[in-house]
Order: C-alpha cells, then sequence, then structure tokens
C-alpha cells in the first residue's frame, strides 16, 4: 500500500544518469539505452531515530518488503535489471523517512523515425515513463531537478549518429479505460553522419555513372564493348540499390538515397538506350547507301557529288576517301580517267528531272550521313545533366 493511503498523491520524483546509448537500427525502428534510473520519495513508516543522522543502505532483497514506485517504460520492446554479480539494485533510507531507489537497467524501446531525408537526416527518439497502476491522484511523477535531472557520460558516441541534445519534458497520458498519468520523457536528437554513406553509396553510384559515359568514346563499331560496359554498368547499379534497401525499413515513402541511386540508374540506362539509336541510325544509313549505289552503279560507289568536279580533276584524298572503298582497292590513273569521261558524259545528257532525282537522293544521304553525331550530343549533355541533378540533390536534402 502507498503510503498516506487516502491522502493527496505522494510525489515521486526522478532523476536519470545515460550510461551509454548502445545501438540504433533503422530496420527494427528502436534503440537500447543503459541507464541508471533512481526514485526519490517520502515514506514516514520506514523513519528511524538517528543521533548522527546517518542512512541506512540495503540491496535488493529488501525492495520486495517495502512499497516502491511501479514505473515502467512504455514503447519499450525488451528491457532487464543488470544482475552480475549481485542484482544491480540500491535502497536507501534516512532518518526521516527519505527513501532513495536505485536501479540500473538495459532497455530497448521503439523509436519512430521518418527517413524521407535518409542519410541526410536528423532522428529525435524519446524513453518515456510512466505508473502503470497508479494515477496521477494517487502518484505525482515529476523530474526532481528539472533539466538537471537527466545526466550523460561524455564519452557516449555512436558510429552512425552525432548526439547533438538529451532534454526532459513531462506531460499528462490519458488512458480511456483508467483516467490519467504523469508521464516523463527523456528526449535525444542524432544527426546522422553522412561520411560512411558517401564511400559506400554515392561514390560507388557517382563511379558507375561516369564508367557508363565511357561508352560514348568508344567505336560505334565495336558492339561487344559498349554492350558489355552498357551491362555491366546497369547490373552494378541494381546491386547498389538491393543493398541499401536490405539495411532499410520497408517504408511505403521514398527516401533521398532513392532519388539520387534511381536517378543515377536511369542515366546508366539511357547510356544504353544511346547505343541502341546509334546502331539503328547506323543501320539505316548502310542501307540506304546500298540502295542508292544499285540505284546509280555508273557512280562505282562515289556518293557525294564533291568528288567530281566540273573540270575533271579531284585530290588524291578524295579519291580514297570514297564511301566503300578501302585504300587497296583505288583505281588505277587510266581507270580513273575513264570513269571521269563517262561520269561527263553521263551529266551532259541527263535530262532535268534525272538531276532532280539524283539530288533528291544526295539530300536523303546527307541526313544520315553523320549516325555518330549522337554520341557526340551525348558527351556533352549526359555528364552536364547529371551535374546539374546533383547540385539540385544536395542543395534540397543538405
Amino acid at each position: 500500500m502507498r503510503p498516506a493511503f487516502g491522502g493527496p498523491a505522494i510525489p515521486v520524483g526522478v532523476d536519470v544518469q545515460v550510461e551509454s546509448l548502445d545501438s540504433i537500427s533503422e530496420v527494427d525502428m528502436d534503440f537500447t539505452m543503459t541507464l541508471y534510473l533512481r526514485h526519490y520519495w517520502k515514506d514516514e513508516r520506514l523513519a528511524f531515530p538517528s543521533a548522527s543522522n546517518k542512512s541506512m543502505t540495503f540491496d535488493g532483497r529488501l525492495v520486495k518488503k517495502i512499497w516502491v514506485p511501479d514505473v515502467f517504460f512504455v514503447h519499450s520492446k525488451r528491457s532487464f535489471t543488470h544482475d552480475t554479480t549481485t542484482d544491480n539494485i540500491m535502497l536507501r533510507v534516512f532518518p526521516d523517512g527519505h527513501v532513495l531507489y536505485s536501479m540500473r537497467i538495459t532497455v530497448t524501446a521503439m523509436c519512430n523515425m521518418d527517413f524521407s531525408h535518409f542519410p541526410l537526416d536528423s532522428q529525435t527518439c524519446s524513453l518515456e515513463l510512466e505508473s502503470y497502476a497508479y494515477t496521477d491522484e494517487d502518484l505525482m511523477l515529476y523530474w526532481k531537478n528539472g533539466d538537471e535531472s537527466l545526466k550523460t557520460d561524455e564519452k557516449i558516441s555512436l558510429s552512425q549518429f552525432l548526439i547533438q541534445k538529451f532534454h526532459t519534458t513531462s506531460r499528462l497520458a490519458f488512458y480511456s479505460s483508467t483516467g490519467w498519468y504523469n508521464r516523463l520523457y527523456i528526449n535525444f536528437t542524432l544527426r546522422r553522419h553522412i561520411f560512411f554513406f558517401l564511400l559506400q553509396t554515392y561514390f560507388p553510384a557517382t563511379l558507375m555513372v561516369m564508367l557508363s559515359w565511357v561508352s560514348f568514346w568508344i567505336d560505334r563499331r565495336a558492339v561487344p564493348a559498349r554492350v558489355s560496359l552498357g551491362i555491366t554498368t546497369v547490373l552494378t547499379m541494381s546491386t547498389i540499390i538491393t543493398g541499401v534497401n536490405a539495411s532499410m525499413p520497408r517504408v511505403s515513402y521514398i527516401k533521398a538515397v532513392d532519388i539520387y541511386l534511381w536517378v543515377s540508374f536511369v542515366f546508366v540506362f539511357l547510356s544504353v538506350l544511346e547505343y541502341a539509336a546509334v546502331n539503328y541510325l547506323t543501320t539505316v544509313q548502310e542501307r540506304k547507301e546500298r540502295k542508292l549505289r544499285e540505284k546509280f552503279p555508273c557512280m562505282c560507289g562515289m556518293l557525294h557529288s564533291r568528288t567530281m568536279m566540273l573540270d575533271g580533276s579531284y585530290s588524291e584524298s578524295e579519291a580514297n576517301s570514297l564511301a566503300g572503298y578501302p585504300r587497296s582497292h583505288t583505281l588505277t590513273e587510266e581507270d580513273r580517267q575513264d570513269k571521269i569521261v563517262v561520269h561527263l558524259a553521263l551529266s551532259n545528257e541527263s535530262n532535268t528531272s534525272r538531276k532532280k532525282g539524283l539530288l533528291k537522293g544526295q539530300m536523303g544521304l546527307r541526313i544520315f550521313q553523320n549516325t555518330h553525331a549522337i554520341d557526340k550530343y551525348s558527351r556533352l549533355i549526359f555528364p552536364a545533366s547529371y551535374i546539374f541533378f546533383n547540385l539540385i540533390y544536395w542543395s534540397v536534402f543538405s
């Protein structure tokens, strides 16, 4: 039975000393903390006369024989009192009946985390203390010394988080079946270290995107090189995304790291589509060149009007650069003169409609003459747009 039963609520002061913050789990959304929990109250039934005004200290065996506050941790998943080498419980009674009740506890409690800005996020967690049976009419919990009631060890540190601050609050909690209860809060704010994720996620993803740009400088005829490079970067990005999601809870909203990784994945995937476009346009060009050679066999593969001059003369470099003719098939001087005479004779005898048809065929050829121009544009557009996205990303989420 509580002290002063039937009278006003008995005040119970609380102070806490945090020994360690053991772990923070994003997957389970909880934290583990080891602390010293101390209660202060007055029970006149325990008062005793003492000339020297000295207190008496007892171990945990006496706790079972007297009244102690029934404080528990709200939203806790697991908790235990240390018992090595004996129960870590201390009871100190003063002559005037004041009691100090202390215990060493490790508790794992729930922490509602928001990962919208992960890994550029800050998390605020709280450990809540409350009486289980006594309402505010029977027991009044309060912080004994206000904000000074919470003390922390200066050596507390976490691998992934920077502990910004600890502070205390209190309020009333209502339960529809039993009434109002005093609830105490131990709040602490954590800010995540970004350097680990820079090394493990952002830096490899950026390198994969830059590696996909290498295909823009590879010859469009090197099909195995460009295809294998594109597929490798796509699979690597998929592995990075899977690894990041495996260490995170399955939340229903988009995280900041998801935006970065999926945009990087899109850039890598577009580099593969870019080569598909180049390869398709190359096939279209070769098909048109082949049809044009079949339509005008007398031109002997000379596809550009600039290779024939009105005076019948042309340079050696122009002759060697004719489409479809390697250097080993260069025409001899006698054959060259014969071809010039033939072409000039055909040009003089052609009518107006045939000239229009030839010009039309040459114009259609020039449209697909430089199919690898898309590679040249990609060398500028892809890197510039990716750098622009990075600037926007870090300005928004940092």
